[in-house]
């Protein structure tokens, strides 16, 4: 396997695994503090999408970039 395909890859899983996470912090409730101000439960929904299609994006490339060099 090549060295771009591979590297979308890896990118794509760890950007879902985030996007997870985030979800998960929404269904579970956690609080996460910084600094003293809470960061607002929204602000996971929103990260949740963004990650979720960046890393369905790095998906999709990782597929392109092992069809091209076969």
């Amino acid at each position: 396997m090549n060295s771009p395909a591979s590297g979308l890859r890896v990118a794509s899983v760890i950007t879902g695994l985030v996007s997870i996470a985030h979800l998960a912090r929404l269904f579970l409730h956690f609080q996460i503090l910084i600094g003293s101000h809470p960061v607002p439960m929204w602000l996971s929904g929103v990260a949740f999408v963004v990650f979720g299609l960046l890393s369905f994006w790095l998906c999709k490339l990782a597929r392109i970039a092992r069809a091209a060099a076969v």
